[in-house]
């Protein structure tokens, strides 16, 4: 076996996959310290927020930081219908900013008046 092939192939592999988990390391400790500040919702509050918004049942929850604009929730909801719907939430304060999907009127709940 040619050790120094290998060791080209594997060394240069492992080093992509410490810098890759750095990254998801830093995500995590950015999203927690955002949370702790204050300066985003906790998981908790979107999810009561989906539920009062819309039937369904969220399938993937996503807190991403929107190239560093602003921190987004992505909640993709199963509707009563089996269409997949995609929810974008503000993380500073839990508003809704975009719906998107076949079936999000029929999914959303209706306001008491």
């Amino acid at each position: 076996m040619d050790y120094r092939r290998v060791s080209s192939v594997v060394i240069p592999t492992l080093v992509l996959a410490v810098v890759v988990a750095a990254g998801a390391d830093d995500d995590h400790a950015r999203a927690k310290a955002a949370r702790d500040a204050g300066a985003i919702v906790s998981l908790r509050a979107i999810l009561d927020r989906v539920e009062a918004e819309f039937t369904g049942s969220p399938v993937e929850i996503e807190l991403d930081d929107d190239d560093g604009r602003r921190w987004l929730y992505k909640v993709k909801l199963l509707a009563p219908t089996g269409a997949i719907l995609k929810l974008e939430y503000d993380a500073r304060n839990a508003q809704l900013i975009r719906a998107k999907g076949s079936g999000v009127e029929a999914a959303r709940r209706q306001r008491p008046h």
